[in-house]
């Protein structure tokens, strides 16, 4: 019917069943008419090949449906699972995802960040590189933001869900410290020590009870980098004999280093990850690591945002604290003598 000629629009629309095009526009939105007029609109909408024009329904609503998703490294096989189930939650709620990656770099994450605002995005859920940094401020002026894995010091986000770390990482140096273990690094991806990354902090308190030479160090997520700063640290006179690695990537690169090295898993060297990622079980060892939930993680998130859009309140702030559920597998073993 529509074939050779204009695109149809509402007037079309209002024509085809005698309304203003003022009740065919509330009618296709759900408002001030009844059902049955909705239905016939809808209806007439659907034979005449009607489809809305996606930049005039935000000029007009102030939406645009877009929700941007800023991960901070997409190298760390754990936030890509996260990046991909939060896409198809916000699918579900009828909300277009926009995913983007920092690369680790808190330059390029503030780019990015700015970016996504300056093209109306309705929400910014952000796995934050630098929570600190002073433009989330700005971002949480403009729009919603809902932060994962660290709380926003000084920005005022719609949402927060993090992790409790402090069950985790005492968790893991606990397990190692009883295989007998008492040289053992702490890699993590970040040396940001944040109230909800406090690493540093809980090795510094609970090594000496545990009687553990400790360190924490900074490492990529990236397997042939993270590969290289385990190989650095095994090249000294007292290496250390286990590895606590904050993200399953880094986990992998202790594997290729022990390879490299002619190390023997854990006899040689013992390691945990830290969010269990799927192909960490078909390592030989099977890699103990643990498992954040993420159904929850995407389900608490998703709501946030949408809830806060919906609302258009940013000024109630909701947080959500998300538990491990250890993992043990083969790579953890007393060490040699």
């Amino acid at each position: 019917m529509t074939q050779g000629r204009h695109r149809p629009t509402l007037r079309d629309i209002a024509e085809e069943t005698g309304l203003s095009p003022a009740a065919v526009s509330y009618a296709l939105r759900g408002l001030q008419v009844t059902e049955e007029t909705q239905a016939r609109v809808r209806e007439a909408a659907k034979r005449l090949g009607y489809e809305a024009d996606p930049i005039a329904r935000a000029l007009a609503s102030g939406r645009t449906e877009t929700i941007g998703v800023l991960c901070g490294s997409l190298a760390d096989g754990w936030q890509q699972q996260v990046a991909a189930a939060l896409g198809r939650g916000l699918l579900g709620a009828g909300r277009n995802p926009v995913t983007v990656d920092a690369g680790n770099d808190p330059v390029r994450e503030a780019t990015l960040a700015k970016r996504m605002v300056d093209q109306r995005a309705d929400a910014l859920i952000v796995l934050p590189v630098d929570p600190n940094a002073p433009h989330w401020a700005e971002v949480a002026d403009r729009t919603v933001l809902v932060a994962v894995g660290d709380g926003l010091p000084g920005a005022p986000a719609a949402a927060e869900v993090v992790f409790d770390n402090d069950t985790g990482v005492s968790h893991g140096l606990r397990m190692l410290a009883a295989a007998g273990h008492t040289r053992v690094t702490l890699l993590t991806p970040t040396d940001r020590a944040t109230p909800d990354r406090p690493a540093e902090r809980i090795v510094q308190q609970l090594a000496p009870e545990l009687g553990l030479a400790a360190v924490v160090r900074s490492c990529p997520h990236d397997l042939d980098g993270a590969a290289a700063v385990v190989r650095e640290l095994m090249a000294v006179d007292a290496p250390p004999t286990a590895f606590f690695c904050l993200a399953d990537s880094i986990a992998f690169g202790v594997y290729l280093a022990a390879r490299e090295l002619g190390l023997s898993m854990p006899e040689d060297v013992s390691v945990v990850g830290y969010d269990d990622f799927p192909a960490g079980r078909l390592l030989t060892p099977p890699l103990s690591s643990y498992r954040w939930p993420i159904d929850d993680l995407v389900s608490a998130v998703v709501s946030h945002a949408v809830e806060a859009i919906d609302s258009k309140k940013t000024d109630r702030q909701r947080r959500t604290v998300l538990v491990p559920e250890p993992m043990p597998r083969g790579s953890v073993a007393p060490p040699r003598s």
